[in-house]
């Protein structure tokens, strides 16, 4: 043991008490339990009254202050951008200091979450919502059929894996990734409840009221008879214009079918949107080449998903809606 910052705080007590005792270093290192070298330094550095040593820091406190409000002010710039702006304001420091800086002060850069935009209206109608629900057990909370639709890209973006690569190989084609500047999608429909998922539909068209009865026929009847059987349930759907046309909310009233009361723009009580992620993230590292590959990719997925997440997911909703309460019907982190 040769530096200084590797004694701890016991050992450097022990070198200290020894050495105002008048003991040799060789004597200090033995009971101490460390080496010689180790015990000279650590006397030397307390003789001359200094810490540690290094070069001294180019910032001063109000420059770094500085640079966390820069941070602050605007969370989204890079670290160009930041360490232009500081600069700027008279500071003489490299980005790689701007960047270990920001570090030090715990910034990290991370993909930013995503919640929907809502206005005081819609807050209140969530805060209404949730406290008439927030009495809701497990059990009712079961009986409820939750679906969405989400789309699912062949490019994920730059959100895909990064490549381990040798110099010189940038252009080699197994170290590429194809991009396409209007990657291929599908939209899918699905649903699930506490006892597992329905099956999928691809909606191949844009989706009206029309579309979206068809949908419910050879669909979502299918997954209530395959999740209830002969139990009652009802059906979740968000406030979008094929779900709330007059005809579809015919549609259910002739199939005795009882719809959830729904906030506007309440991604974070779906359950469901839940299982979007958990199928995408394990999607990640999947390379389907066309519309049908991805397709098939999903089902796959989609399979995999098990009754014992669904009913984890589910018994969440009490945990969501106190979140809404304490937030007054703001986003949540669901």
């Amino acid at each position: 043991m040769g530096k200084t910052s590797d004694l701890t705080a016991v050992q450097k007590t022990i070198i200290d008490t020894l050495h105002k005792e008048g003991k040799t270093q060789k004597v200090i290192a033995k009971e101490a339990g460390c080496s010689q070298s180790s015990v000279s330094k650590h006397i030397n550095r307390q003789a001359k009254g200094r810490k540690k040593c290094g070069r001294e820091k180019c910032t001063s406190s109000r420059d770094n202050r500085t640079l966390q409000r820069i941070v602050t002010t605007n969370p989204f710039k890079n670290v160009g951008e930041i360490h232009k702006e500081w600069t700027a304001a008279g500071v003489s420091a490299s980005r790689t200091t701007t960047r270990r800086l920001m570090k030090d002060m715990g910034f990290r850069c991370r993909i930013p979450c995503v919640k929907p935009l809502l206005n005081m209206k819609q807050r209140k109608k969530r805060l209404a919502w949730a406290k008439d629900k927030k009495d809701w057990t497990d059990a009712e909370w079961s009986k409820v059929m939750f679906s969405d639709e989400s789309k699912f890209c062949i490019s994920f973006g730059n959100q895909g894996p990064r490549v381990w690569r040798k110099s010189g190989e940038a252009q080699n084609p197994r170290c590429m990734r194809s991009s396409v500047k209007f990657p291929p999608s599908v939209m899918v429909w699905g649903a699930m409840s506490s006892a597992g998922v329905g099956p999928l539909c691809f909606l191949r068209s844009r989706v009206n009221a029309a579309v979206y009865q068809e949908v419910l026929e050879h669909f979502m009847l299918p997954a209530a008879d395959q999740l209830y059987g002969d139990a009652d349930f009802t059906f979740q759907q968000d406030l979008a214009p094929a779900h709330s046309a007059k005809t579809t909310s015919t549609w259910f009233k002739d199939h005795g079918i009882p719809v959830l009361d729904w906030p506007a723009n309440s991604l974070d009580l779906n359950p469901i949107e839940n299982l979007w992620g958990i199928v995408k993230r394990r999607m990640q590292y999947a390379r389907p080449n066309n519309a049908e590959e991805l397709k098939t990719t999903i089902r796959a997925t989609w399979a995999l998903i098990t009754p014992e997440q669904c009913h984890r997911l589910i018994e969440s909703m009490p945990r969501r809606i106190t979140a809404v309460i304490e937030a007054k019907g703001a986003p949540t982190k669901y």
